[in-house]
């Protein structure tokens, strides 16, 4: 792909079939938010974080957040220079090389697949446990109801980004909603019925027992996070693209840090850790009704249940976009690239992508509990968002190195705070993969996962792909592009 002195998306692609200038800043946020899902990780996840860390879970968040924010700053840059549906799959593949660019969006499309697997589970449960909490553990009926709200996202996706869009602002609106009243109240109630007094230490490393709590509290925080970046994969259908799919995912992040710091404290003071194992799919529910016994559980299971199936929707859209640009450029198969006539949606990669998932999600209700299946598909996807996440923050520091020492904003949010982003992400990732080599299934999904990936990038280098041939363009842009491409000009 060849530069350009344009300061419009420097190097983009062509958007066959994809609808352009649909979505707004509004939506990039609302999208950035419901991808992270705060209701759904924080009630499936904060079991696994506690297990992980005890009470340095605000820590992990905190220390995991600030590199966090520095992919997120990435992201933006990297959407400046290039306009495209594949993210960190195109940039990387242009910048550092095509093989881990590969690599990069297959990373995603499969950790984006094991989560919807997961994702599903509890869609079913949670709306069972609206009617029967007795209900919520029968296996049948929660693969059933699962499997229904999965179909009708898949439904939505294919319907239309804009349709999607209207959607999440519904389930998302409603979701943050009931978080923000629910996290005045567990502040209120934390200061006169603690079961432990805050302590500032908790945000602090003398919880974390050592750098293997670190890691494996880091871990876990890298899963809450993860999903903001489908802004970005949105970006070729938003209007001011080069500044709305970033922007959106910076703030998202900042807002779901706020969500869940506020959370873990509640919880750290409300609820002993024996109940959060006890209840580790099920963890807000609980803290609901230790806030606002009665109606403050179901509300918050109603917000649960909203934001499970609303990021499996943003799930979908980033697989399968990050499909579309894989096909378009025969990293893999053409058909995945085929185009609804009239919604402009990547139809049938979306179809592929629902069969597969529902396959594996009815096969895993018979293989383990489900705070085990959380758990195990957790630690797997942690491994692989840090490779895609990890290799984003790299490819921003190369792409614009020769403007890094133009100024202090540049020093910091395009090189040293994406770079420490990077480092953060990779170290996790060393970490994980050494610490989980006797854990069967985590090794097994988790690198296994990207292993497989290798096969279709071979056959497809050896068919002789394009991409697989290109030099690195991007990070060859004339200074004086970069220079106003960092200025946001």
């Amino acid at each position: 792909m060849s530069t350009s002195t344009e300061p419009t998306a420097v190097g983009a692609s062509a958007s066959p079939g994809l609808r352009a200038n649909v979505l707004g800043l509004f939506d990039s946020i609302v999208m950035a938010v419901a991808g992270s899902a705060p209701a759904y990780t924080i009630a499936g996840s904060t079991a696994a974080l506690v297990a992980a860390v005890a009470f340095a879970g605000p820590a992990a968040l905190l220390y995991c957040g600030i590199p966090m924010l520095g992919i997120a700053w990435a992201f933006s840059y990297l959407n400046r220079l290039e306009t495209n549906a594949g993210a960190s799959y195109a940039w990387v593949g242009r910048i550092l090389h095509p093989g881990l660019g590969f690599m990069a969006g297959w990373s995603l499309v499969i950790s984006a697949t094991i989560f919807m697997v997961a994702g599903s589970l509890p869609a079913g449960s949670v709306t069972i446990d609206l009617f029967s909490s007795k209900e919520a553990n029968n296996t049948g009926l929660v693969t059933l109801v699962g499997a229904v709200w999965f179909l009708v996202m898949v439904v939505l996706v294919i319907a239309g980004v804009r349709v999607t869009a209207r959607a999440q602002w519904v389930m998302s609106g409603i979701e943050v909603a009931i978080l923000v009243v629910f996290a005045i109240l567990a502040i209120v109630h934390s200061a006169s019925h603690s079961v432990a007094t805050f302590s500032w230490s908790w945000l602090g490393f003398s919880h974390f027992n050592g750098e293997a709590g670190f890691a494996a509290g880091g871990l876990v925080a890298a899963f809450y996070y993860w999903g903001w970046d489908v802004a970005s994969n949105l970006n070729e259908e938003m209007k001011d693209s080069r500044r709305s799919a970033g922007l959106g995912g910076i703030i998202g992040v900042v807002i779901v840090f706020a969500l869940y710091e506020i959370f873990t404290i509640a919880t750290n003071m409300a609820m002993p850790a024996k109940t959060i194992q006890n209840n580790a799919g099920d963890v807000l529910a609980v803290l609901g009704q230790e806030v606002w016994h009665g109606t403050g559980g179901k509300l918050l299971v109603i917000a649960v249940m909203l934001s499970t199936i609303a990021t499996l929707e943003t799930t979908l859209i980033q697989v399968t976009r990050s499909l579309f640009a894989m096909s378009r450029e025969r990293t893999l198969p053409a058909f995945f690239g085929k185009i609804l006539p009239g919604r402009q949606t990547p139809w049938i990669a979306t179809i592929a992508v629902a069969v597969v998932s529902l396959g594996l999600f009815i096969g895993s209700n018979y293989v383990g509990s489900v705070g085990t299946i959380l758990t195990d598909a957790i630690d797997a996807i942690g491994i692989q968002i840090c490779v895609y996440y990890g290799l984003a923050g790299l490819t921003v520091v190369v792409a614009f190195r020769k403007v890094l020492f133009a100024s202090v904003k540049n020093f910091l949010l395009i090189g040293v705070w994406p770079f420490v982003g990077a480092v953060f992400m990779f170290w996790i990732l060393g970490w994980s993969i050494d610490t989980n080599t006797s854990d069967a299934v985590v090794i097994w999904v988790g690198v296994g996962g990207l292993a497989i990936g290798f096969i279709p990038m071979v056959a497809y280098w050896l068919l002789g792909s394009a991409y697989f041939k290109q030099r690195p363009t991007l990070g060859s842009v004339d200074p004086q592009v970069l220079t106003a491409q960092a200025a946001g000009d």
